[in-house]
């Protein structure tokens, strides 16, 4: 393991327990804006090949499951793609909009490293669905905790926010309010999401 990947494993590890402090260390990249789009597409083919890793050679239901979900490659990685970039303006223009003070490149960068947090997460899960497959379950519910505490953390610190219980508020009012935003859009031009009726 090369020391710049060591130190990304770390920095990742240490973005659970100071991600205020992880996310500073994330802004203090100087790189030109096309790079960090670049950085973000990277940790999407990086996500994108560990789940078809996962899918193609780990025996489980998990993965039974994943395999539907995740069947083509191309597919994934341009939704998980679309999904980032709307993160990205999202969390930019939502705490502009609330008085932050958070610059657009660092918006891209912070929704970059959050999602190579997730990559280290879905890796450890990953090992664990060979190992100890109920643990792996139990990881896949700490995830969403661990999304939002560092989400909630990122955004705090991109936009100078004092009260995490405030910026967590605002992240859950933004989802519901685009989730309904989009299923609205999608039913205006008559497209209907599978299981929705149920």
């Amino acid at each position: 393991m090369t020391p710049v990947v060591r130190l990304l494993f770390a920095q990742a590890w240490a973005s659970l327990k100071t991600p205020r402090e992880v996310a500073r260390w994330v802004m203090s990249f100087d790189l030109p804006r096309v790079m960090r789009w670049e950085v973000l597409l990277l940790v999407v083919i990086l996500s994108t090949m560990l789940a078809q890793f996962t899918v193609t050679f780990v025996a489980s239901e998990q993965a039974m499951l994943m395999g539907q979900i995740l069947a083509n490659p191309w597919t994934t990685s341009i939704i998980q793609m679309s999904v980032l970039v709307i993160a990205v303006f999202s969390v930019y223009w939502i705490g502009r909009a609330m008085g932050g003070t958070g610059g657009f490149g660092d918006a891209i960068l912070l929704v970059a490293w959050l999602q190579f947090c997730m990559f280290c997460l879905q890796l450890v899960q990953t090992a664990a669905m060979l190992v100890m497959p109920p643990v792996a379950g139990l990881l896949g519910l700490a995830g969403f905790a661990v999304f939002f505490w560092l989400l909630t953390n990122f955004v705090a610190e991109l936009h100078g926010f004092r009260s995490l219980p405030q910026v967590f508020l605002m992240i859950l009012v933004s989802i519901l309010a685009l989730v309904f935003g989009v299923s609205l859009i999608l039913a205006v031009i008559g497209i209907s999401v599978p299981g929705a009726g149920a």
